[in-house]
């Protein structure tokens, strides 16, 4: 029974990669036709469509009643974002952020990060939540083609060059545009329907809650176009890309796709209580990790990188000995709640400390 379910995982997976690239094509070729500006289109619409999966997933979830996958989704892919995709880039490239939104960005995606905690704490996100966390979305969007207007040269550059819509190639023509985004759009459908049942099979033939499943294979699965975008951006030198695409889509995460989500599905969705004690803090605590992006000279060294991309792997572990109940498990969350996390804790302070004192003249 689980063979066939893994088989459509995969293809579930593939389907929505496919459908994430064909939607991003199409969508930013299209909005470049319109006269939209290649940061624009880089901050909002090519962030958002490598979020479609998570979306397509999130819905899927919660109108087939699956409702802990669906905030599972969420949640995990905002820490695998964070702790996974910014880390990997950070190694690739050590991250020196010149863009002003993404420094105004961050303080944003954690106090989203805390309100959709709150909402939670009743254990449901409800119509009330959907509706103002998808105004959210549409003020967050108005509030970037504006800013985008204050840019400097070399990152309206950097977005040219990345999004500038090619010259005379074949995508360039309106009804391949339209096939793309109508394609892309059918594969996503198609691939997050796989992926949820199979995701239930899988769960229910180990013996693990859908919450796990949709913290770990989903949320790192439909997190695969995200992860793509902003590598590629980190070997091409485009770190302002790199960034801005994490800190974008975790923000479309919580607004849109929750709000749109929690919309759509009736009754609301439902929180599970583990979500609310230890997971959403998780969230929590990996934005307030971004804090070095506009406290230490704008920068991600190699070594943060690898502290991020070192957490997931403790979190990762968490959710398996907590869902196997392993007897290593107390054991382990000692070691991390009485050396680890105070010993990252000690050494970001000693850091921001050092930054604050040292002359401007010196800083990175």
């Amino acid at each position: 029974m689980t063979l066939p379910a893994v088989v459509f995982l995969v293809l579930g997976l593939a389907l929505l990669a496919a459908g994430a690239e064909l939607l991003v094509r199409g969508a930013a070729r299209l909005a470049a036709r319109c006269g939209i500006s290649p940061l624009v289109i880089g901050l909002t619409v090519v962030a958002f469509s490598t979020s479609s999966p998570e979306l397509a997933v999130s819905v899927q979830s919660g109108l087939s009643g699956q409702a802990d996958i669906a905030v599972g989704n969420i949640v995990g892919s905002n820490i695998f974002n964070v702790l996974v995709v910014l880390g990997l880039s950070a190694l690739i490239a050590p991250l020196v952020v010149k863009q002003q939104l993404v420094r105004l960005d961050v303080p944003l995606m954690i106090g989203v990060s805390v309100l959709f905690w709150v909402m939670a704490l009743d254990g449901r996100i409800g119509l009330f939540d959907g509706l103002l966390l998808t105004a959210g979305i549409v003020a967050y969007t108005v509030f970037a083609i504006r800013q985008s207007r204050l840019e400097s040269p070399d990152v309206q550059a950097e977005y040219a060059q990345e999004f500038d819509g090619g010259a005379s190639a074949w995508i360039d023509r309106l009804p391949i545009q339209i096939v793309f985004i109508a394609a892309g759009l059918a594969l996503l459908v198609l691939g997050a329907t796989w992926l949820v049942d199979s995701a239930v099979a899988i769960a229910h033939a180990l013996g693990v809650s859908e919450i796990v499943i949709g913290l770990t294979i989903v949320a790192a699965g439909t997190s695969l176009p995200e992860l793509a975008t902003s590598v590629v951006a980190a070997l091409r030198g485009e770190r302002d890309i790199a960034v801005g695409n994490v800190i974008g889509s975790s923000l479309f995460n919580l607004l849109a796709i929750a709000g749109i989500a929690a919309l759509v599905t009736p009754g609301g969705l439902d929180v599970a209580t583990a979500l609310v004690r230890f997971d959403l803090p998780v969230m929590i605590a990996a934005a307030l990790a971004c804090l070095p992006i506009f406290t230490t000279g704008h920068r991600i060294a190699r070594w943060e990188g690898a502290l991020f991309f070192s957490y997931y792997a403790v979190y990762v572990t968490y959710l398996i000995l907590a869902a196997t109940q392993h007897t290593a498990l107390p054991a382990y969350s000692a070691t991390m709640l009485g050396f680890v996390l105070p010993l990252t804790a000690v050494t970001l302070i000693v850091l921001l400390v050092r930054h604050r004192t040292l002359p401007t003249s010196a800083a990175p």
